[in-house]
């Protein structure tokens, strides 16, 4: 079972990009997914959850209105639409497949977890 995330790059504040999470080995078609992040020095945080068919979102405040999450279980993947990216956006951003059907804030509610892709954001 994997979890492949991209996506990631260097960008300029203001900017945008779209991460994306690719699931193998299973299909992660009745569980909620998620995004955290984790910048250098710091713990890993929630960024956003979707519940399994994509039908349930929620955003961590610093993120609300500028990200969104969807998901296309037909190519069981999962996305994270950035826009109006700021510098302290930068972080290493993990995707993730909770074992249940609706998501959570918590990282204990999270079995499985992508390898991180990188997001640098330039002042």
């Amino acid at each position: 079972v994997q979890l492949q995330a991209s996506g990631g790059g260097l960008v300029q504040a203001g900017d945008s990009l779209r991460l994306s999470c690719a699931a193998s080995g299973r299909t992660f078609s009745s569980n909620a997914m998620g995004w955290f992040r984790q910048a250098p020095g710091k713990e890993r945080e929630f960024v956003a959850h979707i519940n399994w068919n994509g039908g349930s979102t929620y955003y961590a405040d610093s993120v609300k209105g500028r990200f969104t999450i969807s998901r296309d279980n037909t190519k069981n993947t999962l996305y994270l639409q950035m826009n109006t990216l700021k510098p302290e956006d930068t972080a290493v951003y993990y995707c993730a497949a909770a074992q249940t059907s609706y998501g959570s804030g918590r990282l204990t509610s999270y079995g499985y977890w992508g390898q991180g892709t990188q997001v640098t954001v330039s002042s």
